[in-house]
């Protein structure tokens, strides 16, 4: 009996001081004592990441264009992408920051982890990982049951799209992201998976920047069968219309210019799923437009 009730305490002892420990996207060890319940989020995406984990009621402040779901626009702000007021985030008393790493600025960042307030990183490259991340925001935030539900519903979703548009012939894809400069994004960005899981090739995804700056020369010489672009302005102000004049250009030729809501595309989350169904789709047209002889 002695034996027994030593075992307990132990075990007791154990569960007392048992921890909460993810990995988040840049390799961290993020360590809480128990599950958030007061959490700042410093990316739109990341909020919406949080509520569909069903862990929204917890956040406590977040930046500027965080506008889904629609309870998202209630939450105070703490700044925007760029710059965070620490006085703010400090006087709400968060027990955790989850951080877009190339949205915030590395100094506010700094202050805020020798503050000691356990930091998260998102910086998914691919589309697996964005589910990941949804797996340990749950863990963090204790709402382990919704967040598995809701990244295996989207990896089962992405993977229907993988087993449909799997043996599509191959189509070159230019991936505009603005024009003015001209910014595209490389092949280690989670946008070019969406490419490629509807049998798309990113042009450019080769190059080693993450978002380089291209030129229209360099463009013409590809000569992309379709042009992408996530900015749902009219085609006459979203830098489509750029193209236009470059009628040897296979993507103008075939009408392959399309624009897709970029919160479907740029926003790694649940809703990703939308956009890639959406950018299948269009690829699938563009393949329809190439006639009997592509």
């Amino acid at each position: 009996m002695k034996q027994f009730l030593m075992c307990l305490l132990c075990c007791l002892a154990l569960q007392a001081n048992a921890s909460i420990s993810v990995v988040d996207d840049v390799g961290n060890t993020v360590v809480l004592q128990r599950p958030a319940q007061r959490i700042i989020t410093l990316s739109p995406h990341l909020t919406e990441m949080v509520f569909a984990i069903g862990a929204g009621d917890r956040i406590v402040g977040t930046v500027t264009h965080s506008d889904y779901p629609a309870e998202a626009q209630h939450v105070p702000l703490v700044g925007d992408n760029l710059h965070i007021d620490l006085e703010r985030v400090v006087a709400l008393k968060p027990d955790l920051l989850v951080v877009w790493l190339h949205g915030t600025a590395a100094r506010q960042l700094d202050a805020l982890r020798a503050l000691g307030i356990p930091l998260f990183y998102s910086e998914p490259h691919d589309l697996a990982q964005i589910s990941d991340t949804l797996v340990s925001l749950g863990r963090l935030s204790g709402t382990d049951a919704q967040a598995q539900q809701v990244a295996t519903n989207m990896r089962q979703q992405l993977n229907n799209l993988a087993v449909q548009y799997a043996h599509r012939p191959p189509i070159r894809v230019f991936y505009q992201v603005w024009d003015k400069p001209l910014y595209t994004l490389n092949g280690k960005h989670f946008v070019s998976d969406i490419l490629r899981l509807c049998g798309g090739e990113n042009i450019f995804a080769g190059l080693t920047t993450t978002a380089p700056v291209v030129s229209v020369e360099a463009v013409l010489q590809e000569n992309p069968e379709a042009i992408v672009t996530g900015d749902m302005r009219k085609q006459e102000e979203n830098g489509l219309s750029l193209w236009k004049p470059y009628t040897s250009l296979l993507a103008v030729q075939r009408g392959n210019l399309f624009a897709f809501d970029s919160d479907l595309l740029v926003r790694p989350g649940p809703r990703i799923v939308a956009g890639a169904t959406a950018v299948c789709e269009k690829l699938d047209l563009a393949r329809s437009r190439r006639g009997p002889h592509p």
